[in-house]
């Protein structure tokens, strides 16, 4: 009998969507012409990507001349911000706003920049992991440049105020970017009323291919290209396009977009019972706002466990999660997103982030639930913790 499994960790990546693949696959076998080539091989490539842009813009509420393709969230991040910034340097500005619960493409961007002499606020979230409109209008000075505040965590799953953001920005004449890697193509993002001037996403977030992302640049306003050599993507990102990854995005997009009002309700009903069952753990907590948060992310934190132990003991169970940010996977040290929040180092390092997926059912919570009890009481055993 095949032992059952549940994937946990669609923040990390989601499986390819099938019609994702199928309609990036000719792109891959007889139509592999470069989209810069003037025979039909290449032109046929040119549309496809011409098309995904147009699809993208309108997933995304926005036109297709807005939309610039990259190799994913942290190549987006940093043309955003490292355009943003160079921008702020020629008109005399060297100071950038961010938060510190971002993800490390946009905070070592901004480490990096401290280093090339600006100077970077870093707002401290609540207990909850959230920031306060009101707190960006205080950080912003004569000589800010750039506000770069993320869409929804990827560890906790808050959702910040992005649209009241965007509007002090624009009040003030600022520049306002958004990692919304977690949240493209699991919450409408309209940005035509959203107010931004630069928003990050990345495919394989949402069903599309790994090693594509995109990055919205409000039309009026021309950053400096971070990746210099050919005209791509109208100049602001050399390199030839990956064409298959640009056509599964918008595939995927598309496709995650569909019916989303209904996906959502679904979720929230797993979600709500994965977090309500993990709750009743003793020694548990659950991290981040209660409502204010992914439909799709559940982080709790366990007294006693250490987060590796725990994932690996859930994997023995037929449970695939996380413990944080996949990105910081083989670091040894407790999430700065817990830190921030206000978490010690035992239960910052006992923490689990499972996060959900449209198809996960209210039978997988049940199956999570039973999973995390079991790996829980085992560990406490083996430890020696009550």
């Amino acid at each position: 009998m095949t032992k059952r499994t549940v994937y946990a960790d669609n923040a990390a990546t989601m499986p390819v969507s099938k019609k994702a693949l199928d309609a990036a696959m000719p792109y891959l076998t007889e139509l592999y012409g470069n989209a810069g080539a003037v025979y039909s091989l290449g032109t046929k490539s040119a549309r496809a990507v011409f098309d995904a842009r147009k699809s993208i813009a309108r997933s995304l509420g926005c036109e297709a001349s807005e939309i610039i393709f990259t190799s994913g969230g942290s190549e987006s991040d940093n043309m955003a911000i490292l355009g943003a910034a160079e921008l702020g340097r020629q008109a005399g500005k060297r100071h950038i706003v961010t938060t510190n619960i971002e993800h490390h493409a946009v905070l070592n961007t901004c480490r990096r920049l401290e280093a090339q002499g600006y100077d970077v606020t870093y707002l401290p979230a609540d207990g909850e992991g959230l920031i306060a409109a009101e707190q960006i209008s205080e950080a912003i000075r004569e000589d800010t440049a750039l506000v770069s505040v993320m869409y929804a965590n990827n560890e906790i799953g808050t959702l910040m105020p992005i649209k009241e953001i965007a509007s002090i920005c624009r009040s003030k004449n600022i520049l306002f970017h958004t990692d919304a890697v977690q949240a493209a193509g699991h919450l409408p993002l309209e940005l035509n009323s959203l107010g931004v001037d630069m928003l990050s996403v990345s495919g394989h977030k949402f069903g599309a291919f790994k090693g594509v992302g995109a990055l919205y640049i409000r039309k009026e306003l021309k950053l400096p290209p971070l990746i210099s050599g050919g005209h791509q993507e109208s100049g602001f990102r050399a390199g030839t396009e990956n064409v298959a990854g640009i056509v599964s995005m918008a595939e995927a997009l598309r496709e995650s977009l569909e019916g989303l009002k209904d996906k959502t309700d679904r979720l929230l009903k797993v979600r709500d019972k994965l977090t309500e069952g993990l709750l009743k753990i003793p020694g548990s907590r659950l991290n981040g706002d209660r409502k204010k948060r992914l439909p799709s992310n559940v982080n709790i934190s366990f007294d006693g466990v250490e987060g590796e132990s725990l994932l690996l003991m859930l994997d023995i169970n037929g449970v695939m999660a996380s413990s944080g940010s996949a990105c910081t996977s083989y670091s040894a040290d407790p999430s700065h997103v817990l830190k921030a929040i206000g978490l010690d180092d035992r239960l910052a390092k006992g923490s689990l982030r499972l996060s959900l997926s449209p198809d996960t059912t209210l039978d997988d919570a049940g199956f999570i639930i039973s999973a995390v009890e079991k790996s829980v009481r085992t560990l406490r055993e083996l430890s020696g913790a009550r």
